[in-house]
């Protein structure tokens, strides 16, 4: 169902075809090393290579009979190589091979070419949220904590930290991507009884894989287990910048909207709606990803050398995964890209309590003036909740405030409301963000 919103390429990794399109390069890739190595006849790896073809419906067909993908797919290409009169010449396909060299080998090769993409959606992503933190870099707006008005922040810095934390995500999605980039041609329980250590070494460098250093008949399940976990916190960042505006988009807030057509409606009902639907779906989704970590997880502990019960697992959760945070990077981007700001609103919200967000500068700039602090958070709190309960003018009480004028000047009661004083450090922050 996701797979029609993503770009076609990710989908197409994922299809049969393209499956088998891979199991048949890692078969061609170790006929043509065993026959430059003289352990396989030259003349069959050529032909095996101009003649050895398959169709998806042929070996759907006989895997119905046999029950079993691999002796499915070598079959239906040894009637391809006989209808080429190269019947001699299948003998040497797949020999020498256990199912999970072939199997496992392929899987890297399309997880790579997923992986792939995904940094192309993560590079557009980074792009657009800088774009954003430095168009709003000096744009105020009040800093929440526990969901109520904290102190003034910008809404660039807000969407900085959001930059910053997709960073770690690209250099642990590289370097995830990189270690699974792992090929293993190393027999039914990983001893080379059939193939050498160097044919190995070398038929996973044809295909432009590493090959793993040890393997049962499989590669151990934490590479994809990790790869799986990385995808996941990416996912849950993608979460956080939806949850974020899907809260600021709230009615009574209005700081920021997702983008909303001309002509959409919001609401079956009501024709006012206007519903963060894309930031639902992507908070939605991204627990999908998470819950797949957690069947990777479980994937890791397989009887002895190997049983297949990953092998199910893995063919929901790698597309899966792979296809939605391909698709959660692009809905993303575009939310990101398309959002709409609203800088009015957020300093209207800021000054909604009337100074008392400035309660804290004030603590300490009494505190600095010579009052004992245990003093000073009893008079400022005083002021605070009153003004809270009455809606009254925190600012003005204080500077009505005869005890807080023995300490404070009017000068320096101005520098303590003062938005400027509480981001002067904006341009600092950025500086060590983006350094270049």
């Amino acid at each position: 169902m996701i797979a029609r919103y993503t770009r076609p390429e990710m989908g197409d990794l994922w299809s049969d075809r393209h499956k088998y399109e891979c199991w048949l390069k890692v078969e061609l890739a170790a006929a043509e090393t065993l026959a430059e190595m003289g352990e396989a006849p030259v003349e069959a790896a050529k032909a095996l290579v101009e003649h050895a073809a398959f169709d998806v419906a042929r070996i759907q067909e006989i895997e119905r009979e046999v029950r079993h993908d691999v002796i499915a797919f070598t079959t239906a290409i040894a009637e391809r190589m006989k209808a080429a009169n190269q019947a001699s010449a299948s003998r040497w396909l797949h020999y020498g091979l256990t199912s999970n060299d072939v199997v496992d080998t392929a899987q890297a090769l399309q997880v790579r070419e997923a992986s792939g993409l995904i940094s192309e959606g993560l590079e557009k992503l980074a792009a657009a949220l800088e774009k954003l933190a430095f168009e709003h870099k000096h744009t105020v707006q009040i800093g929440r904590t526990h969901g109520m008005h904290a102190e003034p922040i910008t809404f660039g810095l807000k969407a900085a930290l959001w930059w910053d934390e997709l960073r770690r995500h690209r250099e642990r999605f590289a370097a995830a991507a990189e270690e699974i980039r792992v090929g293993k041609i190393s027999g039914a329980v990983g001893t080379f009884a059939h193939i050498g250590p160097e044919a190995e070494e070398r038929i996973c460098e044809r295909l432009g894989l590493r090959a793993a250093p040890i393997s049962s008949q499989v590669l151990s399940r934490d590479l994809h287990a990790h790869y799986l976990a990385v995808l996941a916190g990416i996912a849950a960042t993608l979460e956080k910048i939806a949850l974020e505006i899907r809260h600021l988009q709230r009615t009574e807030v209005r700081e920021a909207e997702e983008p909303f057509a001309a002509g959409q409606k919001g609401s079956s009902a009501m024709p006012h709606k206007r519903n963060p639907i894309v930031c639902e779906q992507i908070c939605g989704l991204a627990r999908v990803v998470r819950a797949n970590a957690q069947a990777a997880f479980e994937d890791v502990a397989l009887w002895h050398e190997r049983d297949i019960s990953h092998s199910s697992v893995e063919r929901v959760i790698l597309p899966d995964s792979t296809t939605l945070i391909d698709y959660l990077l692009a809905k993303t981007t575009w939310l990101v890209t398309g959002l709409r700001v609203d800088a009015g609103r957020m300093w209207r919200n800021l000054e909604l309590t009337r100074g008392l967000i400035f309660s804290g500068q004030l603590l300490l700039d009494l505190a600095a003036a010579g009052m004992q602090r245990e003093d000073a958070y009893r008079l400022v709190q005083g002021h605070a909740m009153q003004a809270w309960q009455n809606e009254a003018d925190f600012q003005a009480a204080i500077e009505a405030d005869a005890q807080i004028g023995k300490y404070l000047s009017a000068d320096r009661l101005k520098q303590v409301f003062s938005v400027e004083r509480q981001l002067r450090s904006v341009d600092r922050i950025f500086e060590r963000v983006f350094p270049n």
